[in-house]
């Protein structure tokens, strides 16, 4: 609307804006742009620890072009607009094609205003489109998009939820703040440990990304024993993590290095490759598991419980295995197909699949990120995955400090029913 000296709408905030930082946030932007200004016409601030804080905001702007500018980026920090209007939406043009100014998610929970109603979008994902069916919204990821589908376009009509943070903050809240070496690596531990029971009570899936480091640095075991315990359910890797692990139950070694002694074997630089070419001779990983080739590791055990296994190859891989997919793209819709039984993801030394399953999580879902170099863990954060807690640790300390914490958690859990 044209106000006497510029054009004028209002936002409404509710919930824990100012523990969350949302309130400030929305300052900041305002004040940021030089030519908008605001006026608070009504704050709230909840009266209890559960009490949500509620903020209504008169936003002021020279032009309508600065002011339709600033609503957008108030949209996507959570703040509801006033009379918005519902979700436009332009079919696809081609299959693979979306509208100029389609609508680029968040992986945070939205909501599309449809014929005057608020709907929720299903799948939260970063990156992506909503395209609407009748009185439903989901993401689409561009590859996915079909010509005609209705793609929304603009900011109108979509309203974010900012994630909440409750003013009373558990370990596990405190802890995702900074990416640092020193934090209490113990008590945040046992705190993992008692997130993942919870999920895996709530009926969610534990899902680990992982890295050849794990075979490498000699934690395979704990993983393996992870997974034998039902403590891990989901395993999204590539073809390294694959190979050297099925390496070090044929030969003993990973990358040719002898696990035992971390002594380099003579012609050890060939396990993994004669490693592939056994597997692929056999037809793949459940075949020479089913011929009694392979009797053990984190793939035996991943296998014969039949957990959800995506292998995703790339430009580097030896061979590679027969299950691994090497279109990206069909990797990209193997592990979506798993993404909603998902409560928690454990992301362990390996900064690509990490930032690649990061992206296909929704904010609601807890994801530790563990990786020896701090830069690793703080680029997750960077591309948008801001609920990852960064642990600057080697895989094997921190899968063997889980591994007993967990053990510790059920005896205690057993001992007190």
């Amino acid at each position: 609307m044209n106000g006497a000296t510029g054009f004028v709408r209002e936002i409404e905030l509710s919930g824990h804006i100012l523990d969350s930082g949302v309130f400030g946030r929305v300052l900041e932007i305002i004040m940021d742009n030089e030519f908008a200004r605001y006026t608070i016409d009504n704050f709230a601030v909840g009266k209890t620890a559960t009490d949500p804080s509620t903020a209504r905001l008169r936003i002021e702007a020279d032009t309508g072009e600065h002011l339709d500018d600033l609503l957008d980026k108030l949209r996507d920090i959570g703040a509801v607009v006033a009379g918005d209007t519902d979700a436009a939406t332009i079919p696809a043009p081609a299959d693979g094609v979306l509208p100029d100014d389609f609508y680029a998610t968040t992986n945070l929970e939205t909501d599309v205003r449809i014929a005057g109603r608020w709907h929720p979008v299903a799948l939260p994902e970063m990156d992506c489109a909503i395209v609407l069916a009748g009185d439903a919204a989901s993401t689409i990821a561009p590859s996915d998009v079909r010509a005609g589908d209705a793609v929304v376009v603009g900011h109108e009509g979509v309203r974010v939820q900012a994630l909440q943070r409750p003013r009373r903050k558990a370990v596990f809240e405190f802890m995702s703040s900074a990416v640092s070496s020193e934090k209490p690596k113990e008590s945040l531990i046992a705190e993992i440990a008692r997130e993942l029971l919870a999920t895996r009570a709530a009926g969610k899936r534990v899902l680990l990304v992982g890295g050849p480091a794990i075979v490498h640095t000699g934690a395979g075991k704990y993983l393996e024993r992870l997974i034998e315990a039902g403590f891990v359910n989901a395993l999204f890797a590539g073809n390294a993590l694959a190979v050297h692990d099925i390496e070090s139950q044929f030969y003993g070694t990973s990358l040719g290095v002898n696990l035992a002694d971390a002594f380099p074997v003579e012609e050890g630089h060939v396990h993994h490759l004669r490693t592939v070419n056994r597997i692929r001779a056999d037809g793949g990983i459940a075949n020479a598991i089913a011929s009694g080739r392979l009797t053990s590791g984190i793939m035996y055990q991943a296998y014969g419980k039949g957990i959800p296994v995506v292998l995703a190859g790339s430009i580097r891989d030896d061979g590679p295995l027969p299950d691994v997919i090497t279109d990206v793209v069909e990797a990209q819709r193997a592990m979506r197909r798993y993404v909603p039984e998902i409560g928690m993801a454990l992301m362990v030394c390996t900064l690509l699949h990490s930032i690649a399953v990061g992206n296909l999580l929704p904010a609601s879902c807890k994801v530790i990120c563990v990786d020896i170099n701090p830069a690793s863990v703080t680029k997750l954060t960077d591309r948008g995955s801001t609920q990852t807690i960064g642990l600057v640790m080697d895989a094997d300390s921190f899968l063997r400090e889980i591994w007993h914490a967990l053990r510790s958690e059920t005896v205690s859990h057993a001992g007190s029913t």
